[in-house]
């Protein structure tokens, strides 16, 4: 299946370079700078755009993204406002691909059928969906498929040789490995470790993996972009954000600090392969 994220990886390999996936709550702190933020990150070195779907249990979360959530929240985000935001982003950018990721749950309450289609029409390229695991492909991850959407799997230090092709099957776009065991905001604890676990993914895909989970800064995003084909970064972006704010509201300096540490780990990316 052709899409934004395959062209996108494919124009990656031809320049020699693994891709910035940056994750951003959508809405934090308030709907106007978040939409602000999301515009300034392709400007930024952005590569493809994981917008995080805000839900009140987010089991999978660390903290800085769990209270991006609650803040989003606040500020009034729905899954209807979340696909407008990707909605508006279209009209000035075509070709950055989004992938919404989050919980099953908002998803369910939507209709699958109709959040499908609404994702489709807003120009939505991917869905990550932690919750769902390969046993429970026919909730979503096979309408999505059918929908023209993208299916990113979550795999992970523990998934092993037996689990793995299970996850795979109906896995596209990319492959997101998780670095580490545990929630979000994490640091890696070894780095060539991580790079023993891509090789072991690619031995079983074509697809490409993209490793997420404790890449704060931009030594590691050089370090980690030698073995995979796409870096994630989302903590330190959401945690940006919490520490631009006076008295939790965005300030001048909201998006420009998302802006600037996106454009510096970009330029740990563009070391990765030299």
């Amino acid at each position: 299946m052709s899409s934004r994220i395959a062209s996108r990886f494919a124009a990656l390999k031809e320049q020699g370079r693994p891709a910035l996936v940056t994750f951003v709550v959508a809405g934090d702190p308030d709907l106007a700078t978040g939409q602000a933020i999301l515009e300034a990150l392709p400007q930024a070195g952005a590569d493809i755009i994981e917008l995080g779907m805000p839900f009140s249990d987010p089991m999978a979360d660390g903290v800085a993204i769990q209270l991006g959530g609650q803040r989003a929240l606040a500020a009034g985000q729905t899954l209807r406002g979340v696909l407008g935001m990707v909605e508006d982003f279209r009209r000035k950018d075509e070709t950055t691909p989004i992938v919404l990721m989050g919980y099953y749950n908002p998803i369910y309450m939507f209709g699958v059928d109709n959040f499908l289609a609404a994702a489709v029409e807003a120009g939505v390229d991917g869905l990550i969906i932690v919750d769902l695991p390969p046993e429970e492909d026919e909730e979503l991850c096979l309408p999505a498929l059918k929908a023209g959407l993208n299916f990113i799997r979550l795999t992970t230090p523990t998934t092993d040789d037996k689990r793995l092709p299970a996850v795979l099957k109906n896995t596209s776009g990319f492959v997101y490995y998780v670095s580490m065991t545990g929630v979000t905001g994490a640091a890696i604890k070894s780095r060539g470790a991580v790079g023993e676990a891509v090789d072991r993914i690619k031995s079983h895909t074509d697809l490409p993996v993209a490793v997420g989970f404790g890449i704060k800064t931009a030594e590691d995003a050089a370090e980690i972009g030698r073995h995979a084909d796409g870096i994630v970064v989302g903590s330190v972006l959401v945690d940006a954000v919490a520490k631009s704010l006076i008295d939790g509201k965005a300030t001048g300096q909201t998006v420009g600090a998302v802006r600037e540490l996106v454009a510096d780990i970009f330029a740990g990316v563009k070391r990765a392969r030299t």
